[in-house]
């Protein structure tokens, strides 16, 4: 096997990627993995995941994404930091209530990897908006907490062909799911919910146990890295369920809606 730090000048040479010893020091327990290697941290530091959200699940994922080597997560909320926020929300602290979500968030990310490019987005997206950065990216990580803004995000990625990490979580419970356009047995967000389901289960409304939204988008983090480096089997088509007051994890199949109105 040859030694990390001349795989990586490789890699270097032959793609263009910034790389030095530092960076390799950084990211040496992924590389390690074969299934990783050089090539697939440069994969990852090639790619930019839209981040819808920068709540709960928007934290923990974002967090693993910047730690990892994502080179290039654009963060949208027009959110401000509350006090409330502060149980589930690990992006930020005390001092941060009152600001910008965003740049809290980027404050902190900035501080764990100067080397991740951040690009900050305070305001929500029109459904062109959207569509236009799905097209310029990776990956979407949907962090969300309503079903109007995950509808209005899986059109987006049913449009442009942009793979769709998404998850919810309340009280002890989360689901996890994959929605992968660019294959056409893959569902999509609507295949699991119709746009006319009324109940807003949101944590402000019903609470939440703090270290499950962490689970969830350590989660969504995982499997947006797995799409970026092309391993193993994802969650597309199969829709995670964890309790965990019962600590229990189930995967229930999800089966494409032939009469989809968005990717039937």
């Amino acid at each position: 096997m040859p030694v990390l730090s001349d795989t990586l000048a490789h890699y270097d040479h032959e793609r263009g990627a910034p790389v030095n010893d530092e960076q390799l020091l950084r990211y040496s327990r992924q590389i390690m993995l074969p299934e990783i290697d050089a090539e697939g941290q440069l994969r990852l530091a090639q790619a930019t995941v839209l981040m819808i959200g920068a709540g709960g699940l928007g934290s923990a994922a974002s967090i693993y994404l910047a730690a990892g080597g994502v080179g290039h997560i654009i963060l949208v909320d027009f959110d401000r930091v509350d006090l409330s926020n502060l149980q589930r929300q690990i992006l930020y602290k005390d001092a941060d209530i009152g600001r910008l979500k965003v740049e809290s968030g980027a404050d902190h990310l900035r501080a764990l990897n100067p080397d991740v490019k951040l690009t900050l987005i305070e305001r929500a997206l029109t459904q062109d908006e959207l569509m236009t950065h799905a097209k310029q990216v990776d990956i979407i990580i949907d962090g969300s907490d309503n079903f109007a803004t995950r509808f209005a995000v899986n059109r987006a990625s049913v449009a442009t062909g942009t793979p769709l990490v998404s998850a919810a979580a309340i009280r002890f419970e989360a689901q996890i799911s994959v929605f992968n356009p660019q294959d056409e047995t893959s569902p999509c967000y609507r295949c699991l919910y119709k746009e006319d389901a009324e109940v807003e289960a949101t944590c402000t409304a019903n609470g939440v146990l703090a270290p499950l939204l962490g689970i969830a988008g350590s989660i969504q983090a995982t499997e947006a890295m797995k799409l970026i480096m092309g391993l193993g089997n994802t969650l597309q088509g199969r829709l995670l369920l964890i309790d965990v007051m019962a600590m229990e994890w189930h995967s229930a199949i999800l089966p494409k809606d032939p009469d989809c109105p968005v990717c039937g």
